[in-house]
């Protein structure tokens, strides 16, 4: 079951997240294609060959979503902007689009939800793509611009902003593992897109400073990493996944610079000069976000860089085969205040597990337990002095997990997605219980 609501401040902000591409539908709107487009386009790379062309149809369907966030008793929705949605070409602005999230906005606030910002989850304008996209130290300049935009129509409203979410998955997960869009598996293109990113957040953050913009920050992914044996190999290639996935953009962002063990690997197909960014990479944040999932074990490999190879561990799993570990969520959020943050105030900014449906279609037992676990582990960090100041589940609906398709179900609420109905959980119905929600769903 779900802890008591005063087991957590009177201003503990609970909330839950979507992105725009995985929702919204791409196929409406006056929306460019992105380069998601014309990855799900491209055959194998998509579980069950879905796009995010109709998605949960949220862009015709929001009022009903936003009830779903007031009715359960969240204060917050942590949503995104989509660039090819605002500016189809990555450069000239939609007003189609801009009037679509000036409408979003207006409705979160009517029902009393504090409007979270995120201005790129992952939908790169397809022009933008065609002309090197992450790999290109133009993408900077055109992600300030783009977030100059949203600001200007969205900034005097919305609670915070973040610039990117999980540059982790925009750069390694996409350019060197290739499982995202643009599928790449290319070390060089890897090191190029893993600079640039953090560029585009300095230059947007410096840009939506100047703007007058407040509450500024960036959401991180962080992953256990921790070896599968007792070898050196393995314990070395856990350090080395730690150090690509868990430290190379925080400690970019809070002027750390980057880790040694990554630059093993990719300082010789970073950009020339690389070093004269840093600066710029390590502009001021008023607020952290943490997305945290799973633990990874890693295992001795051979041949090129970095080596090492993932196995399964031995706890319980979601459905996507994730291991479930709240403990880990304890001891990044201790980790981050010691090691980077300090006193920064930091947010869960998602947290979740997916889950099969059954013939119960609002059954779902295990993830009430998973919710619970881990809003306990955030707790007990809070208890060791981290300046935790909110929870945002993943997600509110079911929606497209991006290569895995309509397969995983992440929601509290179930979405058909022949009819698009929209079945609140028993999840749903836990948060409303414990968060004090009133109305019953229609």
């Amino acid at each position: 079951m779900l802890p008591d609501r005063q087991a957590f401040p009177p201003d503990f902000v609970f909330g839950v997240a979507t992105s725009a591409y995985q929702i919204e539908g791409s196929g409406h709107g006056g929306s460019g294609p992105s380069h998601w487009d014309t990855f799900a386009a491209t055959p194998g790379t998509i579980a069950d060959a879905s796009n995010g062309s109709l998605a949960c149809d949220h862009y015709h369907r929001w009022p009903e979503d936003l009830d779903l966030i007031r009715n359960a008793g969240f204060s917050a929705y942590r949503f995104s902007t989509s660039w090819a949605r605002v500016m189809p070409d990555g450069v000239r602005v939609n007003p189609e689009g801009l009037d679509f999230y000036d409408r979003l906005v207006d409705g979160m606030l009517q029902r009393g939800l504090a409007p979270y910002l995120t201005c790129y989850h992952w939908e790169l304008p397809a022009a933008l793509a065609d002309t090197g996209g992450w790999q290109n130290r133009d993408i900077a300049a055109r992600f300030a611009d783009y977030c100059t935009v949203i600001h200007r129509k969205l900034g005097d409203r919305v609670a915070s902003t973040a610039t990117l979410n999980e540059p982790w998955c925009i750069a390694w997960l996409s350019h060197f593992l290739g499982q995202h869009a643009p599928g790449l598996r290319d070390v060089r293109a890897a090191a190029r897109a893993m600079h640039h990113v953090l560029l585009a957040h300095g230059a947007a953050t410096q840009a939506l400073r100047s703007e007058g913009a407040r509450n500024l920050g960036i959401v991180l992914n962080f992953e256990t990493a921790q070896p599968a044996d007792d070898s050196d190999e393995a314990l070395g290639a856990a350090r080395v996944q730690d150090a690509i996935y868990n430290q190379w953009f925080i400690r970019a962002i809070m002027g750390q610079g980057y880790p040694p063990l990554a630059l093993e690997g990719l300082a010789a197909h970073l950009p020339d000069d690389w070093q004269a960014d840093m600066g710029l990479i390590a502009q001021p944040i008023d607020w952290l976000g943490v997305n945290y999932y799973t633990r990874r074990l890693y295992a001795a490999g051979t041949g090129l860089w970095p080596r090492g190879s993932a196995v399964d561990g031995p706890l319980p799993k979601t459905q996507m085969g994730w291991e479930i570990r709240p403990e880990g969520l304890t001891e990044f959020l201790i980790r981050l205040q010691q090691d980077h943050v300090g006193d920064l105030p930091i947010s869960v900014t998602e947290n979740g597990m997916s889950e099969a449906a059954g013939q119960d279609v609002a059954a779902d037992p295990r993830r009430i337990a998973f919710i619970g676990d881990h809003l306990r582990a955030a707790r007990a960090a809070m208890d060791r002095g981290v300046n935790l100041k909110g929870f945002f589940y993943w997600s509110l609906l079911d929606n497209f997990e991006w290569g895995w398709g309509f397969g995983p179900r992440f929601g509290l609420v179930h979405v058909d997605y022949t009819t698009m109905k929209r079945t609140p959980k028993t999840s749903w119905h836990a948060f409303r219980a414990m968060l004090g929600g009133k109305a019953d769903p229609a």
